[in-house]
């Protein structure tokens, strides 16, 4: 071949190359890339992927109860608070299907391996700095200290958009409550009480049992009652934000708010007087948990008489939660 030829040769492979070169290029150029990327969906933690299985099918709205070790351990008859708890739930009308929606938080990792080896919702809030794993007796700083890390996790969850329907773990539940619950949207809190009041201002607030929108309004009320914790040392979070709704800020914020009836939503302090329309029953006005279990073991039990036979009857009487108080020997599970 001459030699003018076979350059000419060489020329036309190099030119070949060079056109597949710059055509790869441009099939992965950055400007396409980055585009792929936004529309790539991003990856959620561990706490939005829960609360997006658990408030699935329920308007947005998750129910969130808080656990530690104290409450997935035996107390007496072989029973703990969170199984009755979950009890509850099958014993209830309308509340079995509910547990789907349910989301387990737990303060230690025992109190999450019980509720993952249930199959239940759970969450491992991380704490630091902080021993949250026995039992807290009530107004105790350990007690008041969980109690504003509960507050700062719901805050969390708000702000994800999320609604919540809190309730403690010492509450059954034998109806479902999101049939007694006012479906008003411009509502934004319905909250227990400990006994009901002619004078709804006035109303004690109970944080042991609350349904909150998430809205500009109720963060901004979560957020600023979570600082007020810095200026409120020996105080739990319910007198603080008890404070905040005698204040008038509830008021300042636009907030509508519903104070629940102690009818339907009933608790140790103020029975209910008719178990045809209880909702739940709250161990409140208690102070340590084995008496909690014993009292709320009866108040299971007059509730499936009562399934049974539909006679109202009044509850038994809660003798071990009013005699918890003059217990000053009691000494909790380290």
């Amino acid at each position: 071949m001459p030699l003018r030829n076979l350059a000419v040769v060489v020329a036309l492979l190099f030119a070949g190359a060079l056109y597949i070169s710059f055509s790869t290029y441009s099939v992965s150029d950055p400007v396409s890339n980055l585009s792929q990327n936004i529309n790539t969906p991003q990856p959620v933690d561990d706490l939005e992927a829960v609360l997006e299985r658990a408030a699935s099918g329920n308007n947005n709205t998750v129910i969130i109860a808080l656990v530690n070790r104290a409450y997935v351990e035996e107390v007496g008859e072989g029973r703990t608070m969170l199984d009755l708890f979950l009890e509850s739930f099958w014993e209830g009308e309308g509340t079995m299907s509910l547990l789907d929606h349910l989301l387990l938080v737990a303060t230690d990792q025992t109190a999450f391996d019980r509720c993952r080896f249930k199959r239940l919702h759970c969450y491992k809030m991380d704490i630091k700095g902080a021993d949250l794993e026995g039992e807290k007796v009530f107004m105790s700083a350990e007690f008041i200290e969980m109690m504003w890390q509960r507050t700062h996790f719901l805050i969390d969850v708000l702000s994800r958009g999320y609604h919540i329907l809190f309730t403690d773990t010492d509450v059954l539940w034998l109806r479902s409550p999101f049939s007694r619950l006012s479906n008003n949207g411009s509502l934004d809190m319905q909250i227990s009480v400990d006994k009901n009041s002619v004078n709804t201002v006035r109303s004690k607030i109970n944080t042991g049992f609350f349904h909150v929108r998430s809205n500009d309004k109720t963060i901004s009320l979560f957020r600023k009652w979570y600082d007020m914790r810095l200026n409120s040392t020996g105080m739990k979070e319910q007198d603080v934000l008890q404070n905040l709704l005698d204040s008038g800020y509830f008021n300042q914020l636009g907030l509508n708010v519903v104070f629940l009836n102690t009818t339907e939503f009933s608790g140790f302090c103020q029975d209910s007087p008719d178990m045809g329309l209880i909702t739940t029953m709250h161990a409140n006005c208690c102070r340590h948990i084995p008496p909690k279990v014993f009292d709320l073991t009866r108040v299971l039990s007059d509730w499936k008489s009562y399934k049974a036979s539909h006679v109202n009857k009044k509850w038994s009487p809660h003798h071990k939660c009013r005699g918890s108080w003059k217990d000053d020997h009691y000494v909790p599970k380290p």
